[in-house]
């Protein structure tokens, strides 16, 4: 399948790990006034459809993850920027942000095949929230995090209150929220943010091994998971179990399942085909 056309980003695949790079390191990587946003959501949409890719791993190039929204287009959203990200009435505004950013998460969220961050650096406002969206993250000493919207008078508008909460807990996320804090790679460790802290020089090696790792498991066995996962936030364990038993079926009638007992009584890696 053809990959998305990227301007902003860069992407490549080796042994079934997608690798999507934010090359916008001139503004630190932001996601608006960029094409950072659109480039995320056609490469996750393309993810769910590509069957040769099990993982997809999210970086940025150069010194920051992601700075979120850049703040100079916050400063210039009246007169003549207007027609900018932040500008124009309170429903133009709110029009933007449904078209614009919101439909980040939405694609993250639907996200069939698990997504790691590779946090090079900052990960400020929007992308502290992009980082939250993914399934697994991982840090360095350079990393630093922060839900910071308050403290430009604005509230997290792509969702982000909507995932931290659900990453670590009400209470250490409404902190976070209220405060407008940064964190450090070893709080968030400490938190629950990061899933490990590395040296920057091995940040990306060691994503590409635990994505390896992933990746090297039975293809729709893996995807199915991933979409099990989530449906089981937003359902009652009854609908849930039933949706399990569904999926269980599928499972069982797969060659990837015969392979992978065969595999296992043998001691042996699997070599899964998909089927």
């Amino acid at each position: 399948m053809n990959q998305p056309t990227l301007i902003d980003s860069t992407l490549e695949i080796t042994d079934r790990v997608a690798l999507l790079t934010f090359n916008r390191h001139d503004v630190r990587n932001a996601l608006t006034g960029t094409l950072l946003v659109d480039e995320i959501v056609n490469t996750v949409q393309w993810a769910n459809r590509c069957q040769e890719v099990s993982v997809l791993i999210m970086t940025g190039a150069g010194s920051a993850f992601s700075a979120g929204g850049n703040i100079k287009e916050m400063a210039e959203r009246s007169g003549k920027h207007r027609d900018g990200a932040f500008g124009g009435s309170v429903l133009e505004v709110q029009q933007k942000y449904r078209e614009g950013i919101q439909r980040m998460p939405l694609a993250m969220e639907s996200a069939e095949i698990p997504i790691i961050a590779a946090i090079n650096g900052p990960a400020i406002g929007a992308g502290f929230d992009l980082s939250c969206m993914c399934d697994l993250r991982l840090g360095s000493e350079k990393t630093l995090l922060g839900e910071t919207f308050i403290n430009l008078g604005i509230i997290p508008g792509d969702g982000g209150a909507w995932f931290l909460q659900r990453l670590i807990g009400y209470q250490r996320a409404a902190e976070l929220t209220l405060s407008g804090r940064l964190v450090k790679a070893d709080e968030a460790l400490n938190l629950g943010i990061l899933l490990e802290v590395v040296d920057s020089d091995k940040l990306l090696e060691r994503a590409m091994e635990l994505a390896c790792t992933i990746a090297a498991k039975p293809p729709q066995t893996l995807r199915m998971t991933k979409r099990l996962l989530k449906m089981a936030q937003r359902q009652q364990l009854p609908d849930f179990l039933d949706l399990c038993a569904g999926f269980q079926g599928m499972c069982h009638n797969t060659e990837d399942h015969s392979e992978a007992v065969n595999a296992f009584l043998e001691k042996r890696p699997g070599d899964y085909k998909g089927r």
